[in-house]
């Protein structure tokens, strides 16, 4: 099996739940505390070892410059004697190869085109990353690690990401079945009836996916809602490819809607004691 160093991000929705903030920027270029959503996944991928990361945007030029040098800005935080951050910022355009894709409008909507727009970037024995531009999960060892050391300790082409949720929360998500080896996915449905599932097991915004998931979305087979949906194209898969599944150890966040987002935000303020406690104290007295 071949090392996984190449990793593509869906950043192309449009973020509509945090209009207008997001209209002329991605939402995950909101911050969480002092970096944006998407800067979180980036050192995720690079403390895994990814060396390549795409990111599939819809032009948002934004996220181009957080990732390039500012020179005027490293030029103030010099004169001004702020070296730290200065280090910091000038780092990060060199951890990676950071290379930018746009989705095009005439590309069927739903979270499993932006693999039709990297797909010639990836070669066709390759297995790569896929991350969803709105997941961050802390964790001690970073989630894309646990990911891909257990791809590699049982030769999974495709593997899932999954976490338990109680019961009443699996019809927004993707739910899971596993066979009776714990590991193999015998079925996976995109946001079932609670009714029809007994799993309480869903999968979420960290896959290792290869050339036959993109194949399989290249038909073009519109689910739900009329959208393009990886779900359905893994689903397809798990008759005839062999489609695995693991537990990540840490707290999956989403930030994908306001108050998601607000709780995310909570769990980051927890980290730094002084910033809490200011911050408790003021929430405990609106």
């Amino acid at each position: 099996m071949n090392k996984i160093t190449k990793a593509v991000i869906a950043l192309a929705g449009y973020g509509t739940r945090f209009l207008p903030a997001t209209k002329v920027q991605p939402k995950e270029m909101l911050p969480i505390i002092n970096k944006p959503i998407i800067q979180y996944l980036v050192e995720e991928l690079i403390d895994s070892g990814i060396k390549d990361i795409i990111m599939v945007t819809r032009g948002q030029y934004t996220l181009e410059s957080h990732f390039d040098n500012n020179i005027d800005l490293e030029f103030h935080l010099e004169e001004s004697g702020k070296l730290e951050i200065l280090e910091e910022l000038k780092e990060l355009p060199k951890k990676a190869n950071y290379i930018y894709v746009r989705q095009k409008k005439h590309l069927p909507y739903g979270n499993g085109t932006p693999l039709l727009v990297a797909q010639n970037l990836i070669k066709d024995e390759e297995n790569f990353v896929y991350m969803f531009g709105d997941d961050i999960v802390k964790s001690k060892i970073p989630a894309t690690k646990q990911l891909i050391d257990f791809s590699y300790k049982h030769h999974g082409n495709i593997v899932l990401a999954t976490q338990e949720l109680p019961r009443e929360e699996i019809s927004k998500y993707s739910n899971v079945q596993l066979k009776e080896d714990g590991v193999t996915v015998k079925s996976i449905v995109e946001k079932p009836k609670i009714e029809d599932t007994t799993s309480n097991l869903v999968s979420f915004g960290r896959y290792i996916l290869n050339q036959d998931v993109i194949e399989e979305l290249a038909k073009k087979n519109l689910g739900k809602n009329n959208e393009l949906w990886l779900t359905d194209a893994i689903s397809r898969l798990t008759h005839s490819d062999k489609v695995l599944a693991t537990k990540i150890d840490g707290k999956w966040l989403t930030t994908g809607d306001p108050l998601n987002f607000l709780k995310t935000t909570l769990e980051y303020a927890k980290e730094n004691p002084e910033l809490w406690t200011e911050l408790k104290d003021y929430v405990n007295n609106i």
